[in-house]
């Protein structure tokens, strides 16, 4: 098979698989896997990358994420680094933790990523001696595996904070309240039939987890820099795309809600403008999380995060947000057009 390749580019979304060095154990106990998650809350609000949903193994990790900033190495390194480093302190031991640096394979949305998300999530239960269990013994083992962000998904325990499960529950095409038991069901079904085709597309393809357009994309995008790259393996492919101003990208967010750009960086409660104005400096501005919460006076970059994953679930229902988020898109997206214009002419 092909070696796997990190081909980054903004928006992207992967399968990360992390697995101990000579196969050994990445998590000695609970307090591990605790320290881990806690790890990987910090990354996600120091590099504003967007967790889909994970699954801690013994010996290996399963992330899916994607990144709005075309930075999953410095994430990954961060956070293998950072585990690495408290695990060895931990234990009493010494040099490498995990094999080489990371899996990282692009992922299609759609019916890609809905079924990526369940073999991601079934992981506990095709491993060892559970997978020889009888069916109903196995369902009982992944609805009370603490592992993993199975649980929230499926409405059985608390979710994570830092796991947004708005994009992934929306792909469930029923009532809002009917979602996690609808997920639940699809997870489940997976254990008595098992999709062979998406298992062998899995493993096969090198060119990531999507139909053969999506793959053809991603080897043209590889071998268009590939070339150019001072590392082939490593090759970020960022859209040529300018960075807006803070201050123009507050007053679109403004215009389209009908406010003074002002009350935008004013603190006040339930304000889903503020929120909108936080998820276009993110993806328009190129801030982080940190960043944002300062300069829209929300406070710490934990702060911006939950605004976020709050104003992802209220879109799910709410056409009217979802219609102004769309036309405050149209609006940046119209605007960074004119300034490219300007640069050129």
């Amino acid at each position: 098979m092909a070696r796997k390749l990190r081909i980054q580019y903004e928006g992207a979304i992967y399968h990360v698989t992390v697995r101990g060095v000579e196969r050994r154990r990445l998590f000695e106990d609970d307090e591990d896997r605790r320290r881990f998650l806690s790890r990987l809350a910090e990354g996600v609000e120091e590099h504003g990358v967007r967790v889909y949903l994970f699954c801690l193994m013994s010996n290996h990790i399963h992330l899916l994420v994607e990144t709005p900033q075309a930075n999953l190495s410095a994430f990954m390194h961060k956070l293998q680094t950072a585990y690495t480093i408290y695990f060895n302190l931990r234990h009493r031991r010494a040099g490498h933790l995990m094999q080489g640096r990371f899996g990282a394979e692009p992922v299609e949305e759609g019916e890609h990523l809905l079924k990526l998300s369940r073999y991601i999530h079934l992981n506990p239960v095709f491993v060892g001696a559970v997978r020889k269990q009888p069916l109903g013994r196995r369902r009982q083992e992944l609805r009370g595996y603490r592992w993993s962000s199975c649980r929230g998904y499926a409405g059985l325990g608390d979710s994570y904070d830092f796991v947004d499960e708005a994009p992934i529950l929306a792909m469930m095409e029923v009532r809002v309240k009917n979602r996690r038991a609808t997920y639940r069901r699809f997870v489940e079904a997976g254990m008595a039939e098992t999709d062979e085709e998406f298992l062998e597309l899995l493993k096969a393809s090198p060119w990531g987890v999507g139909g053969s357009e999506f793959r053809d994309r991603m080897r043209g995008l590889y071998v268009e820099r590939a070339g150019r790259a001072r590392r082939p393996e490593d090759v970020s492919f960022r859209r040529a795309e300018a960075r807006m101003g803070a201050a123009a990208v507050v007053q679109a967010v403004a215009r389209v809600f009908g406010l003074e750009a002002a009350v935008l960086r004013k603190r006040q409660y339930d304000c889903v403008a503020r929120a909108v104005a936080a998820l276009m400096l993110g993806r328009y501005a190129g801030m982080n999380q940190r960043d944002i919460g300062v300069f829209l006076g929300m406070g710490m970059g934990s702060s911006v995060c939950r605004q976020l994953k709050r104003l992802r679930e209220r879109q799910c229902h709410d056409r009217d947000l979802a219609r102004r988020v769309a036309q405050v898109v149209v609006a940046l997206s119209d605007e960074r057009k004119g300034e490219l214009a300007i640069i050129k002419g």
